[in-house]
């Protein structure tokens, strides 16, 4: 059993705190994922969690054992950079047992242990090259080896495909998922890629200037944010967001967008709510010359259309000048200039209060 627990965690640097009361618990055998913008502190969590920086209130604990004075190398885990970090004199082999070596493992364990992780990462024909004869994609495939062949707890990547081009982080991120089978491991994993965290993660952790926003599984965050800032942040193209105010009439909350005549009543969940408010709903769930028993009618003015085969994206304005992603079928013949009538149906939409929080 692999488990790693963080209980009221903080990090400061001098004066300046840069994680608060993190709390967070990775089950055996899980793989999550942190996410958020640059400089939201998960790498800084992850360094933590490795021992390479010091907690400052809090306490961090592996398998129920406190981690917070234990050197890093006696915690049982491995990190993966985002810069490979390979010597280059080195071949594969060499660079994937270094750290045995060190450790004064014997030479018949250490070559079942780069053969076994060889195999599994596809590395076997190419164990007698140097890091200069390799593409991106091996050599991070290389360093993730360096981490296998040490059989550790818990595995802690740092942002391992941002160096690649964008056809080798498809690639790598399929062998990762495929990785993670094999390996049956613990896996702490960070990126600002929240399209890598979609695909990879058993569950997400959103951060948000040092904070947590929202932990769960990829769809709970895709399909019920807690906050504007996940809304926009899990899913691509973004969530569409709309300033709007709602009344309460007869007891019902309804809807009105500046800028447009239309009006929509709230779904129930939702009446209580009055005063200023944020309405979000996906690009994918508008609908596209529909009336208004569809839902709020609005008028756009599209301004580019991006064609990607399958599907199409019309990037549009409404009439106040409010951005409009919309999701089309690829054969759509929408064009530049064309003003699209489409509807916002009324069990699609997420409604935001003034302070971002999401009304539930």
């Amino acid at each position: 059993m692999s488990e790693l627990h963080v209980k009221g965690l903080s990090k400061s640097f001098g004066p300046v705190r840069v994680l608060q009361d993190i709390n967070l618990e990775v089950r055996d055998q899980e793989f999550v994922v942190l996410v958020g913008p640059s400089g939201c502190g998960k790498s800084t969590l992850l360094r933590l969690m490795a021992g390479l920086e010091d907690i400052t209130v809090g306490e961090l604990l592996i398998d129920g054992q406190s981690m917070n004075d234990v050197p890093p190398a006696m915690r049982g885990l491995a990190m993966v950079f985002q810069s490979y970090a390979l010597y280059p004199h080195m071949s594969v082999a060499e660079n994937m047992s270094v750290g045995l070596r060190i450790a004064g493992v014997s030479k018949d364990a250490i070559h079942k242990k780069v053969a076994s992780a060889a195999e599994i990462l596809q590395l076997t024909n190419l164990l007698d090259r140097l890091p200069k004869q390799l593409s991106g994609g091996q050599r991070q495939r290389v360093a993730i080896g360096r981490a296998i062949v040490r059989n550790p707890k818990i595995f802690l990547f740092d942002e391992p495909l941002s160096n690649l081009d964008a056809a080798l982080r498809l690639q790598m991120r399929l062998e990762l998922a495929k990785l993670r089978q094999d390996l049956k491991a613990t896996i702490v994993y960070v990126t600002h890629d929240q399209v890598e965290a979609m695909t990879l993660a058993d569950k997400i952790v959103v951060m948000n200037e040092g904070r947590i926003e929202q932990i769960g599984a990829p769809l709970d965050l895709y399909q019920r944010p807690v906050s504007r800032f996940v809304a926009g942040f899990i899913g691509s193209p973004k969530m569409n967001f709309i300033e709007a105010s709602v009344a309460t009439e007869a007891g019902r909350g309804v809807v009105e967008i500046d800028g447009e005549t239309g009006r929509m009543e709230l779904p129930k969940a939702n009446a209580k709510v009055e005063g200023r408010v944020t309405i979000g709903i996906r690009p994918e769930d508008i609908r596209v010359g529909e009336g208004k028993e569809d839902g709020f009618p609005l008028n756009v003015k599209v301004g580019v259309v991006e064609r990607l085969g399958p599907n199409s994206y019309a990037y549009a304005h409404m009439a106040g000048g409010s951005p409009m992603t919309i999701e089309l079928d690829g054969k759509s013949a929408v064009k530049v200039g064309d003003t699209l009538r489409i509807a916002m149906p009324q069990d699609a939409i997420h409604v935001f209060r003034e302070d971002g929080k999401a009304v539930r």
